[in-house]
């Protein structure tokens, strides 16, 4: 915690109080709604291990602010990568160009934000090399080959790297936030005795130092990886159509992120590009259904302290009992709306605005089990792996490529199948969700969500559910 001495300076960024109170007086001089400065020093390393040798390893630092200044829906925005206060000024005038009313900003009370601390560090890591992250790549390496003598190759990616950020805003409030972030994944191919090779992958990433790597992550992550590949060799590509579609626990959150979390974020619906604009308060889906936007899970990738707005994170139910309940609000449109924000005000980096973007996305547990909804399909597909997804945010379509799944016949699992889409309309999905699991999963992978050329940590999940109908691309 920070001294409100104005002048207390914060090393990383060579700036005091009193500085970032002149930058905001700045950008808030032609008059303006809101402002603010946003700080970010960030490191990452990487390092990649091919046929038991270390391929690639490389180390990565960004370094700059950005200033904000915001007049009703519009925003003003300039960032500089050297981050001396003259040059926050002068990005702060640059910013402030949007404004034109020229009222007079006094200073406000300057108040710290208390960070809830979601992702606790053990240790830091800054405090390790990239020669100490090599035995647990080599580990990971060995115990795959071990597991099946059908593997022939492996790849294996460590990524990690820590973000301090400092927050000022023209309300007189300031954050500092330490994150981690740390991710292991590994790609496996086999040969059978006919030549014919498979590959599959898999991996874990959180907000979490280098406690991360432990052997059972090694075992955890060599076990699914083997088995995941494994399947392949015994699996079909179905005959397509439309058919009810069982969607595994965890991974197939994806349904929720695409097909529906996007048009849940408030700047689409602002604009009424959403298909869900004029559907706020108003039942689409089934009353078992409660999906939530959350970003309070301890270590998880998608959570967070504060936004970079400055709003703590928290939980949101975007759907509950069925009902659209709320939008994911940046600070723009909250205040469009006339509500408070969510903490979804998120971006890539300093060189980029925020805006609303999901954090981790699932739906809450049902009544029913996974053996129910499957003994309900007469035919159809139970789907768990996906690779990636499309989704066109105005008319809700969707695609998604399904790595590995079953065939259902007669209420039961019968043949693994590969290699198939699943095509669809996201309310259309929701509203076809007919049961829902009682087995709620969260999938830790590497998820990345792109949009309008920036990209943020996001993670995503779901219980199993059944979709009465949607349409199966396969042969």
């Amino acid at each position: 915690m920070y001294s409100l001495d104005l002048n207390a300076q914060f090393s990383n960024f060579n700036v005091t109080l009193n500085d970032l109170q002149c930058i905001i007086a700045t950008a808030m001089e032609r008059g303006a709604t809101y402002a603010d400065i946003y700080f970010e020093h960030a490191y990452s390393n990487n390092i990649r291990l091919i046929d038991n040798n270390v391929d690639n390893a490389s180390s990565h630092i960004e370094y700059g602010a950005g200033v904000r200044v915001v007049v009703g829906d519009q925003t003003g925005y300039a960032y500089t990568e050297t981050a001396t206060v003259d040059d926050l000024l002068k990005a702060a005038r640059t910013a402030n160009r949007i404004a034109s009313n020229g009222e007079k900003y006094n200073n406000v009370n300057i108040h710290e934000l208390k960070s809830p601390n979601r992702y606790p560090i053990l240790h830091h890591w800054e405090e390790k090399t990239l020669l100490d992250r090599k035995p647990w790549l080599e580990k990971l390496n060995n115990r795959i080959f071990e597991l099946d003598p059908r593997v022939k190759k492996v790849a294996i990616t460590q990524g990690d790297g820590t973000s301090d950020i400092l927050f000022f805003n023209s309300e007189g409030a300031f954050f500092t936030d330490r994150i981690p972030i740390a991710m292991l994944s590994a790609t496996c191919v086999m040969e059978d005795e006919n030549g014919r090779r498979e590959q599959a992958g898999s991996s874990r990433s959180f907000h979490i130092g280098y406690e991360f790597l432990t052997q059972e992550l090694i075992e955890e992550l060599a076990q699914e990886v083997v088995s995941r590949t494994a399947i392949l060799f015994d699996a079909i590509k179905p005959k397509g159509g439309e058919m009810p579609v069982v969607m595994g626990a965890g991974g197939s959150g994806i349904l929720l992120h695409e097909a529906i979390g996007h048009a849940f974020e408030a700047d689409f619906n602002r604009l009424g590009t959403s298909i869900f604009s004029d559907k706020l308060g108003k039942i689409i889906c089934n009353p078992l259904i409660n999906v939530v936007d959350d970003g309070t899970i301890p270590h998880n990738r998608g959570s967070i302290n504060f936004d970079d707005e400055g709003i703590e994170g928290q939980k949101t139910y975007i759907v509950a009992e069925g009902r659209l309940n709320s939008y994911l609000h940046d600070r723009i449109s909250a205040r469009h709306y006339g509500v408070a924000p969510t903490g979804n005000g998120r971006r890539e980096s300093f060189r980029y605005t925020p805006m609303p973007r999901m954090r981790a996305t699932y739906m809450e547990a049902g009544p029913h089990t996974e053996e129910e909804m499957i003994a309900n399909v007469k035919q159809g597909v139970y789907v768990d792996v996906f690779s990636n997804g499309q989704v066109q945010i105005g008319a809700g379509d969707f695609t998604f490529y399904v790595k590995s799944g079953w065939l259902i016949e007669n209420g039961r699992l019968t043949t693994p199948i590969k290699d198939i889409n699943i095509i669809g309309n996201g309310p259309e999905a929701l509203a076809g969700i007919s049961m829902v699991g009682n087995n709620p999963k969260i999938d830790n992978g590497t998820w990345t969500c792109g949009k309008e050329g920036q990209s943020c940590a996001v993670t995503c999940g779901m219980p199993s559910v059944l979709v009465d109908n949607l349409t199966v691309g396969g042969e």
